[in-house]
């Protein structure tokens, strides 16, 4: 009798153990499941569709109050829901803020992700129902602010008689802003009195195979592949 009841207790307290094993994995895996579904949220500007692809579960992060320690005009910054996810970027975790990781990523090692091409054929041939080489979106910032949004944009190849390229930025306004190059050179923007444009000075930093434009308060980044071609 007394065998039955201490074989009885060994079996419970396997159970036990067992029970609590299982409960403790799950613990974890929701733990796990409960981080990479971490809401980015609105304080941290995020837009795109996801980061450095659409659909991924990072995003890049604009300019607010919450972000504007963190950002670099020569890095982009991008918000991840979990570890695993900031650390397969190869950038640098420099915050967290309500479990969202972010991370700064250099813009030479961010550029494949910057501007993409919507369809870029061969330099001679348009974009099917437009009349550029090829459509892309591009780095932009208004009002004095960085470049951390995307605009629209089509390049027009040897446009000019003298080999000009034209590249054409869609404004969030509605506008479009058209900037003259030669070769990958930009050397000009053009201007109106209707918008105050006329009186604005235009700069050109190059940064590598990129250049950032600067026309009075407006700012926009484009890379060289976008304005030559391949």
């Amino acid at each position: 009798m007394q065998r039955s009841i201490i074989m009885a207790g060994v079996a419970a307290l396997a159970l036990s153990a067992c029970g609590g094993s299982q409960a403790s994995d799950e613990s974890q895996a929701d733990t796990a499941s409960a981080e990479e579904v971490t809401a980015i949220p609105e304080a941290l500007a995020p837009f795109g569709d996801g980061y450095p692809n659409p659909g991924d579960v990072c995003r890049r992060l604009g300019e607010s109050e919450a972000t504007s320690n963190f950002l670099d005009d020569s890095a982009t910054l991008v918000g991840c829901p979990s570890e695993a996810a900031a650390e397969a970027l190869g950038g640098t975790v420099v915050g967290n803020i309500d479990g969202v990781r972010l991370v700064s990523i250099p813009m030479g090692d961010a550029n494949g992700g910057m501007v993409l091409p919507v369809d870029a054929p061969s330099e001679d041939a348009l974009v099917a129902g437009t009349d550029y080489n090829a459509t892309a979106q591009v780095r932009c910032g208004f009002r004095n602010a960085k470049p951390t949004r995307t605009c629209d944009a089509g390049v027009k190849r040897r446009w000019g008689e003298d080999g000009t390229t034209l590249v054409e930025v869609q404004k969030p306004d509605g506008f479009k802003r058209a900037i003259f190059f030669k070769g990958t050179e930009p050397y000009g923007a053009d201007s109106a009195q209707s918008d105050g444009s006329a009186g604005w000075n235009f700069t050109a930093l190059r940064n590598g195979d990129e250049v950032t434009i600067r026309f009075g308060p407006e700012t926009y980044v484009i890379v060289d592949a976008f304005v030559e071609g391949g």
